[in-house]
C-alpha cells in the first residue's frame, strides 16, 4: 500500500465521532507507521456526529478523487420520531414542540413518502455546514441568530418504508438520494407533510456509490489493520 501515492479507505463511522475525528484517527496511525509527520488525508462526505456508516477517506494524491466520490448516490436508513420537533431536526437538541399524531396511519405515511421521490426542493437545516456570509450556518444558529437558507434542488431516487410503529410513534425508512441531501431536513419535511412534527432519532449511511457498509472498517480496528498490512509489506520485501 502506498498512502503517499494515494489510497482509498472505507470506514464505518462510529456513533458520536465527528467526520474530522475519523480523518485525524486515520492520519495519525498512517503517519505513525510511515514515520512521517504530515500526510494529506480527506473524506468524501460529512456525517453528523449522531450518524453512523460509510465514510470514504482518501490519502495522498487520491484526495483528488474526493469530488468524484462526493457525487456518488448515497443510501441511508433513518429512524424518524413523529409528533415532536427539535431545532436541529435530530437529537442534538431537546424537543421544542409536540403535535398530535392520532390521525396518522400507515397508509398516510406510505402515500406521503411517495411525494418526496424525484426532483425536490429542500431547505437545509440551520444547524448545518452551509455557508452564510462567510460563516457556517451552525455557528450562527448556535449563537441564537436567525439563519435563512435557500432551497436546493436535489434528487431522491427511492424511499422505502421499512418499519411503521405508530404506538411510539416512529417510522424507519431507507432513502437513496443525491449529493447534498439532508436526511434531517427530510425528516422535518415528512413530519410537516403528515400534518405533524418529526425529527431524526437515528441515521446510518449504508452505501456510497458501490461501497457498502459491509466493506467498511471500524476506525477502532484501524491500528491493528494497518500494522498487519505494513508487516505483510515488510515480509514481501524480505522475500524479494
Amino acid at each position: 500500500m502506498d498512502f503517499i501515492e494515494g489510497e482509498v479507505l472505507y470506514f464505518n463511522k462510529p456513533l458520536g465521532w465527528t467526520s474530522f475525528k475519523v480523518v485525524g484517527h486515520a492520519r495519525y496511525h498512517i503517519c505513525r507507521c510511515l514515520g512521517v509527520k504530515k500526510l494529506k488525508v480527506g473524506h468524501a462526505g460529512t456525517l453528523d456526529p449522531l450518524a453512523t456508516g460509510v465514510m470514504i477517506v482518501c490519502t495522498g494524491r487520491a484526495t483528488k478523487r474526493i469530488e468524484e466520490f462526493q457525487a456518488h448516490t448515497k443510501e441511508y436508513v433513518a429512524t424518524i420520531r413523529l409528533g415532536a420537533t427539535t431545532p436541529s431536526y435530530d437529537l442534538e437538541h431537546e424537543v421544542d414542540a409536540t403535535y398530535p399524531t392520532e390521525h396518522i396511519t400507515r397508509e398516510l405515511v406510505e402515500e406521503t413518502l411517495t411525494r418526496f421521490v424525484g426532483r425536490i426542493e429542500q431547505v437545509p437545516p440551520a444547524f448545518s455546514a452551509c455557508m452564510v456570509d462567510g460563516k457556517r450556518a451552525y455557528e450562527l444558529a448556535r449563537q441564537g441568530q436567525e439563519v435563512e437558507l435557500k432551497a436546493k434542488v436535489l434528487v431522491i431516487d427511492e424511499i422505502e418504508l421499512l418499519e411503521c410503529n405508530l404506538d411510539v410513534p416512529e417510522i424507519k425508512i431507507r432513502v437513496v438520494c443525491s449529493k447534498g441531501t439532508y436526511i434531517r431536513a427530510l425528516a422535518r419535511d415528512i413530519g410537516e407533510a403528515l400534518g405533524s412534527g418529526a425529527h431524526l432519532t437515528a441515521l446510518q449511511r449504508t452505501r456510497v456509490g458501490e461501497v457498502r457498509i459491509e466493506q467498511c472498517l471500524n476506525p477502532l480496528d484501524f491500528r491493528e489493520w494497518i500494522d498487519e498490512k505494513m508487516n505483510e509489506i515488510k515480509q514481501e520485501i524480505k522475500t524479494q
